[in-house]
């Protein structure tokens, strides 16, 4: 497996751009956001009869492939994992409250479409293509490249 240096690295190569970087800072959330909606809104019914799952906060799709990732994210450093953690738990936070006022499966959608249009428009201008056309890790990486890069920006 790479490092994360690595990770960044190859990344980086198809977001020099300024403005493609800016879309990137927003949009790159607003996916991921818009994933742990979309995971949130699939009926849980084979969580609960497959898993026997007791426990209601578990009986959850997004917190179940939360889960998952934060194994990648761990493998990457402690401090990466936590910072994706804190994000994997204000999404279904945000999430959670957004269904308590819209229908969760429509609004994710509707965010996850807008935003990969922005980001298809970013790599246009970058005049690269996105780096999960070449590794799918890459989707995970997007969100954690950007944190890395804001927090550098101070």
């Amino acid at each position: 497996m790479k490092t994360a240096q690595e990770y960044f690295d190859e990344y980086a190569l198809s977001h020099q751009n300024e403005t493609n970087q800016s879309i990137h800072y927003i949009c790159v959330p607003l996916i991921f956001f818009s994933v742990v909606g979309l995971l949130m809104s699939i009926p849980t019914a084979f969580l609960e009869s497959t898993l026997n799952l007791s426990n209601p906060l578990l009986e959850n799709w997004a917190i179940v492939v939360g889960i998952i990732i934060s194994v990648f994210y761990m493998r990457l450093g402690f401090w990466y994992f936590t910072k994706m953690l804190f994000v994997i738990l204000v999404s279904i936070i945000g999430n959670f409250m957004i269904s308590s006022y819209l229908n969760i499966f429509y609004t994710s959608l509707t965010i996850f479409v807008l935003a990969w249009i922005g980001q298809f428009y970013g790599h246009k201008i970058e005049g690269k293509k996105p780096s999960f056309l070449k590794d799918l890790e890459f989707l995970l990486i997007g969100p954690l490249w950007v944190i890395e890069k804001l927090s550098k920006k101070k």
